[in-house]
């Protein structure tokens, strides 16, 4: 195997792909009061707390996250229907692992499948960027 091709900017890009997907995820719009309830959280919890630390640490991950994703997509042979693929499997791989602490941590249901449903959808969009932007 030769070396990888990985588009830095798609990297980025996927890493910033989290926060919009995220944003989306645990909006009103869709999970915000149910994941709350899941969390026991109050609207006074969520004010706590340095969001220059969470969001920096969270980019960070993030940016660490897409280019494992990127090396292990970066063979010529692959565009975005198997980036697509690739990055759904990895999604399998993080949300049986947060779903084992999960289940030790005693976490409900609703907790489990809002925030596995959500590094499925993320993992996959960035299989799909990295995938698409050879």
């Amino acid at each position: 195997m030769g070396d990888p091709i990985i588009n830095h900017l798609a990297v980025f890009v996927s890493a910033i792909s989290d926060f919009a997907v995220g944003a989306l995820w645990y909006s009103p719009l869709l999970f915000y009061k149910r994941w709350m309830s899941a969390n026991a959280f109050t609207e006074e919890d969520l004010k706590k707390g340095n969001p220059a630390v969470t969001y920096g640490l969270t980019f960070v991950l993030a940016y660490i996250i897409s280019y494992n994703l990127a090396f292990f997509l970066g063979t010529p042979d692959i565009d975005a229907s198997m980036g697509l693929l690739y990055g759904f499997l990895t999604g399998i791989w993080a949300a049986a692992a947060f779903t084992i602490v999960a289940l030790f941590e005693k976490r409900s249901i609703a907790y489990v499948l809002i925030n596995t449903s959500y590094m499925l959808v993320a993992f996959t969009l960035k299989g799909v960027i990295i995938g698409a932007w050879r």
